[in-house]
């Protein structure tokens, strides 16, 4: 059975096996705040038991951003009038291109658990109702919560979830496994979270997207190598250097062949932000 377990007053996560996810639960006077929903049917039905053992308060949500493992159980979790918040580039990849993102992950999970992948693609898609622009703060009975932006990384539109000092970082921050880049805008992320350690002080809980709970160091240490990846790739770049070649002498090497395939996607994202960023020259 997976249980929350109480991270801070008022504040459980629960680890979810699959992927290890963080979801999180903030209990109020008057309400609750759940904090991303999973993967498919199955895996959010569990979720609701183990929130139902923890509070039957009533229930809003939180999507920290689009993936599949972050809110694709929002609509066996959401009631009718249950507010689900999320940012607004969120928010526009479900409403736009969730069915595409849904057919895209079903084949890609295919090889690796066919029924996981089969129930991911029977998920009915509900999107966040409540767009979130740079910041929003909810009250739940006596309790402020608050949803922030800090700028592009993991994707376009990263939500962070602080209550008192506990926060919440999505995938911005993993523990345990190298960084997401498949959406990632690598040449934003370093300064994102640069921002975002600014946040954290000194007693600061920082809940994972995936992974153990970690501290705002861990913060520091995350900006520090995504920081020097940058770099790797603006240098690159301008050398027009292989993608394969960049990835192999990044940090993220030393996660073996999930980061080497994380690296790619990052110097292959990073190269066309930088393509963008060229004004066209006649020569």
């Amino acid at each position: 059975m997976t249980e929350f377990t109480e991270l801070a007053d008022g504040v459980f996560v629960l680890v979810y096996p699959y992927l290890r996810v963080n979801c999180t639960l903030i209990t109020g006077e008057t309400g609750a705040l759940l904090v991303d929903t999973l993967s498919t049917e199955s895996q959010a039905r569990e979720l609701q038991e183990a929130v139902l053992r923890v509070t039957t308060k009533p229930l809003g949500i939180v999507n920290t951003h689009f993936h599949f493992d972050h809110c694709f159980g929002n609509a066996t979790l959401a009631g009718p009038a249950t507010p689900i918040w999320g940012h607004r580039e969120c928010v526009r990849e479900l409403r736009e291109h969730g069915r595409e993102w849904q057919r895209s992950w079903e084949q890609e999970l295919l090889a690796d658990d066919e029924r996981i992948a089969r129930e991911l693609g029977r998920v009915v898609l509900r999107a966040p109702d409540s767009p979130v622009e740079r910041e929003d703060l909810i009250d739940i009975g006596g309790r402020q919560v608050r949803l922030s932006w800090h700028g592009r990384g993991h994707t376009a539109g990263d939500l962070v979830v602080r209550v008192d000092d506990v926060l919440v970082a999505g995938d911005l921050v993993e523990e345990g496994a190298p960084p997401g880049f498949a959406d990632s805008f690598p040449l934003d992320w370093p300064e994102t979270l640069l921002a975002l350690s600014r946040t954290a002080g000194p007693d600061t809980v920082v809940v994972p997207g995936h992974g153990e709970i970690v501290d705002a160091e861990f913060l520091t240490i995350a900006h520090d190598e995504l920081a020097a990846l940058d770099w790797l790739i603006r240098d690159a770049h301008g050398d027009s250097g292989d993608v394969a070649k960049v990835a192999a002498a990044s940090s993220l090497a030393r996660w073996g062949e999930a980061g080497l395939r994380e690296a790619e996607h990052a110097v292959r994202r990073g190269y066309a932000q930088l393509d963008a960023a060229t004004p066209n020259t006649i020569g």
